[in-house]
């Protein structure tokens, strides 16, 4: 057993490279799920869930990649929440060739075929990307599937595209959650480590943080036999760590976090140089302002993460191209009007939006020195390793409310339905009313609409209003729920 460990440190040693750039996103796509109509969610069912749904899902999420690197798309991406195939037996054997059949027709085509022949239906998700991403001009992908096939059968599971040729896969369970995707890549001559992960949902619970400090230790496991190997391994880790980056500050009663206590994630860039800490989390690369790329409840949180081993730092094989780690929060494409995640939403048919969470983007190249006895140099490193403050979303922008439209304002005959006004934000006045589930509704150019808010202060506030006979006035962004038309209100300042 000593024999091949000795022969990767060999390896290690000698890797002669060109410099070569290039860069990593990673993608939490929200439930991308295939056309077969057999999903482990409800969701995901055919009543609800079309060939026409996932080809708006599949655009969708090559629109955002093709922005990266003038359109070049990223070399390597770790994807979250690919559908975990409940019809295995229906994979593509042969990809490549499947992908040249079809060149000529692009994702929308051929999921628009009614009814969807057999032989389509069964393509898995992580295939039909492909083939989205092919349409958009980003090709090359080898395709590291994360699904575990000798254990109990996930939903979702983590996905690995990379550019570089793949040398060799593992798979690690973990405690209920997706298993950690581990790709062992060749770059330019030169061994990269890529780890996928979506550990255990539920950021703030006590409960839930017992498993992912198990999915922490399964994974910091495996990182110890490589680093036991080389302290200086190139390694990136990514994914939704369902863990923001100062978890152990942000959520003090959990004691003991798996991010920062059980991995050892940490945010003193020159510590890497020291013997006692080999992980640096990239969101540190940011001011403590611009830290977030989810929302949840009027804060924004961090559970998408990359972490870099020392070796990135070093002169050697793989090195991180200091404070290239950047949010992909596009606006006009994946960010609303108030710069939120344009969530995935199914109605009207055939959906629409992106993610709940933005991607993370961050660049590398190969660097020709092979000295991992020096470190790279550092544009003003991080050493401010403490972050308590929570960001809160601002719900109430000045310029927002500047730009809201009045429909009283609209061309005649404008239908607010038609899709072009959703995610818009609006000024109503507007006597309102109960239905009668007891929500407050008002009607707009001769159409109902519900008026929501995530807050029930703000929602009950409008209530009495409507009870007291007086007329509502708020700004509202247009949307629909389930099905249903509505302008929410995101926060108390949209309430005049």
């Amino acid at each position: 057993m000593r024999y091949p460990l000795l022969l990767l440190a060999l390896a290690a040693s000698v890797c002669v490279v060109c410099a070569r750039p290039f860069s990593v996103v990673v993608y939490n796509v929200e439930n991308l799920f295939d056309a077969d109509g057999v999903a482990a969610y409800d969701d995901y069912q055919p009543a609800d869930y079309t060939p026409a749904h996932l080809a708006t899902k599949l655009v969708n999420i090559a629109r955002v990649l093709a922005t990266v690197d003038n359109g070049a798309g990223p070399d390597i991406i770790i994807f979250c929440e690919i559908e975990a195939d409940q019809t295995p037996g229906s994979t593509v054997s042969d990809v490549p060739n499947w992908l040249a059949r079809h060149e000529g027709k692009t994702v929308a085509t051929l999921l628009a075929q009614a009814p969807l022949p057999p032989e389509l239906a069964g393509v898995p998700a992580e295939v039909w990307l492909q083939k989205a991403l092919s349409d958009s001009g980003l090709h090359g992908y080898a395709v590291v599937d994360g699904a575990d096939r000798t254990t109990a059968q996930l939903a979702v599971k983590c996905v690995i595209f990379s550019r570089f040729p793949v040398k060799h896969v593992r798979l690690h369970p973990t405690q209920n959650a997706r298993p950690i995707v581990e790709a062992e890549l060749e770059v330019e001559g030169c061994p990269l480590y890529v780890f996928g992960n979506h550990w255990k949902s539920g950021a703030s619970d006590a409960a839930t943080e017992v498993d992912r400090r198990a999915n922490a230790r399964t994974l910091r496991s495996r990182l110890d036999e490589i680093l036991a190997v080389d302290a200086n391994a190139d390694i990136i880790i990514g994914g939704d760590l369902n863990s923001h980056y100062n978890q152990r500050e942000r959520y003090r009663e959990l004691r003991k976090t798996g991010i920062n206590d059980v991995l050892g994630s940490q945010g003193n860039e020159l510590a890497l140089r020291g013997k006692d800490r080999d992980l640096y989390n990239l969101w540190f690369e940011l001011p403590s302002d611009a830290r977030g790329s989810d929302v949840f409840k009027g804060e924004w949180g961090t559970l998408m993460n990359i972490l870099l081993s020392r070796g990135l730092y070093d002169q050697r094989g793989v090195q991180y191209e200091d404070n290239s780690f950047s949010v992909m929060k596009i606006t006009g494409l994946n960010a609303d009007v108030l710069g939120l995640p344009q969530r995935w939403k199914p109605m009207p048919a055939p959906g629409s939006g992106f993610s709940d969470h933005f991607p993370l983007y961050a660049r590398f190249r190969t660097v020709t020195d092979n000295r991992a006895d020096r470190w790279m140099p550092l544009t003003k490193p991080n050493t401010d390793e403490h972050a308590v403050t929570t960001l809160k979303v601002d719900y109430a922008p000045v310029e927002l409310f500047k730009t809201a439209l009045k429909p009283v304002e609209l061309p005649k005959g404008t239908d607010l339905r038609d899709g072009s006004f959703k995610g818009k934000i609006f000024y109503i006045t507007a006597p309102g009313f109960l239905n009668d589930k007891g929500y407050v509704q008002v009607t707009v150019l001769g159409q109902d609409y519900e008026v929501y808010s995530h807050k029930k202060t703000i929602r009950d506030d409008l209530r009495a209003r409507v009870r007291a006979g007086q007329e509502l006035k708020f700004y509202g962004e247009l949307g629909t729920f389930k099905g249903t038309w509505q302008f929410v209100v995101q926060g108390k300042e949209w309430v005049k």
